[in-house]
């Protein structure tokens, strides 16, 4: 801590992570379980990565947003789960104010760019359904780069505004944040600035960011389905929802990633709620990257063959 001269304020140069505490009776258990959690998922997002840089038959649309959306995974677990893993490892909850807000700035930038690739997602998919003869000339590789570098710039641009906002505040105490990580809310609550115009940011983006793409890509599964359901030939039918089933498995588990963020940044915060968003921060934070992968690799059958291709290379030598 520091003292403010000539302001009898002491200055928080040091936070504690108090969520971590929540869970120090099963210490070691918790530790065991987000340890294989990180391990799975960073190795899981690696291989899908790997696979589409390496396989040709995977250098489609559909692959070039999956890979994009495993690089951020791999990034935004690892900004929250290696520090979690350490606190419970040492006992040691305690991170830096500078940390803190670079933890907040990589993590939120992260989240906000999957949200972008997980609607550039529902929009391939639903130009593949409905404008099949188009899908070449629309999906067309310099406009997936545009699409995926613009999710990756504008979370990065829109988080740095709000990390103007936060390194304008001043943390005076209590030094202790209710949650397993650093987020603005948490944040703002122990600010003895004025933090309004800070939190009203927030929710604005979290309006912009969040629930936009989310709408954008509930209104692209609601068209597929309504036009796979409107195809005549029962095998037609088939070949539709197999061409997208993978992807319609993964972007249900990520309606619930939505519904976890939208609860956590623009739902009010009634203490109830603030101990509720402390679990469903941990849910939105390790289960998807998790379970991307898993449901790639076993759900897609080109996944699969690369997979088993690079195996048999390996084995061979």
């Amino acid at each position: 801590m520091a003292i403010r001269e000539g302001v009898n304020e002491t200055i928080l140069t040091e936070l504690i992570l108090q969520g971590i505490r929540d869970f120090q009776d099963l210490q070691i258990l918790f530790f065991l379980l987000l340890l294989v959690i990180y391990i799975l998922t960073m190795t899981g997002n690696i291989l899908i990565v790997g696979l589409v840089v390496s396989y040709g038959k995977l250098h489609t649309p559909m692959y070039f947003f999956l890979a994009n959306l495993s690089c951020v995974e791999t990034f935004y677990t690892s900004t929250i789960l290696p520090k979690i893993l350490i606190s419970l490892l040492t006992g040691d909850l305690s991170i830096s104010v500078c940390g803190c807000i670079a933890q907040f700035y990589f993590f939120s930038s992260l989240v906000v760019a999957e949200c972008g690739l997980l609607a550039m997602m529902s929009y391939d998919r639903y130009i593949a359904i409905c404008k099949p003869l188009h899908y070449a000339n629309l999906m067309n590789d310099r406009l997936c780069f545009l699409m995926a570098a613009g999710s990756w710039i504008n979370g990065f641009l829109a988080m740095s505004v709000m990390i103007y906002l936060m390194t304008r505040l001043t943390f005076c105490g209590p030094n202790e944040i209710e949650h397993f990580f650093c987020d603005f809310t948490p944040m703002a609550r122990i600010s003895c600035s004025e933090s309004e115009k800070f939190e009203l940011m927030g929710f604005i983006f979290s309006t912009i960011f969040i629930l936009f793409p989310f709408l954008l890509t509930l209104t692209s599964y609601t068209l597929i389905i309504i036009a796979i359901l409107r195809i005549q030939s029962t095998t037609g039918r088939q070949k539709a929802f197999s061409t997208c089933s993978s992807h319609l498995a993964v972007v249900t588990i990520y309606f619930a990633f939505y519904g976890t963020l939208i609860i956590v940044y623009l739902t009010p915060r009634t203490k109830t709620m603030r101990d509720l968003n402390k679990v469903f921060s941990l849910l939105y934070t390790v289960l998807p990257p998790l379970i991307n992968p898993i449901v790639y690799s076993l759900r897609n059958k080109v996944v699969k063959d690369a997979l088993m291709k690079v195996i048999s290379k390996i084995v061979k030598g």
